[in-house]
């Protein structure tokens, strides 16, 4: 029987789809292709609006979710004429979707999450099955529903003698400690990772990100503005926990900049990615200070000046990318969701309660058969 199965991740950076064809028949997997596509300008505007409560937005998600799905076709086809394989050859796609809300345990103790997504129609364009919606049989089951990738880490970066910590900075940055076995796992958001940054950029430099955090590292921190900053009430609650655009966005950043009156921009973004690198690097501390080593992967793992921010708040931790380790940065999640769909085709756990919360571990995901 085949084990090759297909990965995609949108994430909360909102800047594309990643995709990877792997390959877990060996004791770790291998990765046969990777294809990379950008959102187009007008899909992403969409995706973020939709973030937010805005008019008619029953309407503009089924939209925005077809949209997301003809990218993912798109990334689907790449990787199959990559590696010249035929779509039979793929046992099924994990495909996430695009988080929109997450509101684990809110309003009615259950809460909710919320990814556009059209996995129907993914299955039909592509004629391979499609596993998704991996997130709400944890929320069931009374846990966060977040992160979901520890398993995996555990899975590809654990060492049976030490504790290893990955930390992935997306669009929210998310830790995992990873002990000698899966019941030592933990996993958290640790806060905003590039969201943030990404969004003030965007409105003073017209530029999608910053490249190589070159803008940040010619700017200032501001120390007052940093304690604002730090001062949200998510940096000190309890694990499990997990947050999103819902709570980190533009209009959150504009109340604390409120609190301390005009900055020069590149101040701000000096001082956004030292909010990233604290955080991060407070919860290491914390939860991981026995640990000799980093992994980080997501796009943080490109900015160079966050990873030397990084270095220097833990000088006795070796922070490195996963490239290191022979995985790219932006392969690392679409890997984990081809891992997910292979566990819930093979009917396994794949949830942890140690990093969720919920009652047990669950199979997650549902399957939509081509």
């Amino acid at each position: 029987m085949s084990e090759i199965y297909l990965g995609l991740m949108s994430g909360t950076s909102l800047d594309g789809v990643d995709g990877v064809l792997a390959d877990f028949s060996g004791p770790r997997p291998s990765i046969l292709a990777h294809s990379s596509l950008p959102f187009s300008p007008r899909l992403r505007a969409e995706l973020l609006a939709l973030n937010s409560s805005g008019s008619d937005e029953l309407h503009r998600s089924a939209l925005a979710a077809n949209a997301l799905v003809r990218v993912y076709d798109q990334a689907v086809t790449d990787l199959l004429r990559q590696t010249g394989l035929d779509s039979a050859a793929v046992v099924a796609i994990g495909a996430h979707g695009q988080t929109v809300r997450h509101r684990p345990q809110f309003f009615d103790g259950t809460g909710y999450t919320l990814q556009l997504n059209n996995p129907a129609l993914l299955a039909e364009l592509t004629g391979i099955d499609v596993v998704a919606d991996f997130r709400s049989r944890d929320l069931a089951a009374g846990g966060q529903g977040a992160p979901l990738v520890p398993a995996f880490h555990q899975s590809v970066f654990g060492r049976a003698d030490e504790m290893v910590l990955t930390l992935n900075v997306g669009g929210i940055a998310n830790l995992t400690v990873l002990g000698p076995g899966l019941a030592d796992v933990i996993g958290f958001d640790c806060g905003p990772g590039n969201a943030l940054l990404d969004a003030w950029c965007q409105q003073h430099l017209g530029q999608a990100f910053d490249t190589n955090g070159a803008w940040a590292a010619s700017g200032q921190i501001n120390s007052n503005f940093l304690a604002v900053l730090l001062d949200e009430p998510y940096f000190s609650l309890p694990i499990p926990k997990s947050t999103g655009r819902d709570l980190f966005n533009p209009a959150w950043l504009n109340q604390q900049l409120e609190k301390v009156g005009r900055l020069a921009p590149v101040d701000v973004q000096a001082t956004l990615t030292e909010l990233s690198v604290s955080a991060c690097a407070a919860s290491i501390k914390h939860y991981g200070a026995d640990s000799t080593e980093l992994i980080v992967c997501g796009g943080g793992a490109y900015n160079g000046h966050l990873m030397r921010r990084l270095q220097w708040h833990l000088p006795a931790i070796r922070v490195k990318s996963s490239e290191a380790l022979g995985m790219p940065p932006l392969q690392v999640e679409a890997s984990a969701f081809a891992w997910l769909a292979r566990k819930t085709i093979l009917r396994e756990t794949a949830s942890l309660k140690t990093v969720t919360g919920a009652r047990g571990a669950r199979i997650l995901g549902a399957i939509y058969t081509a």
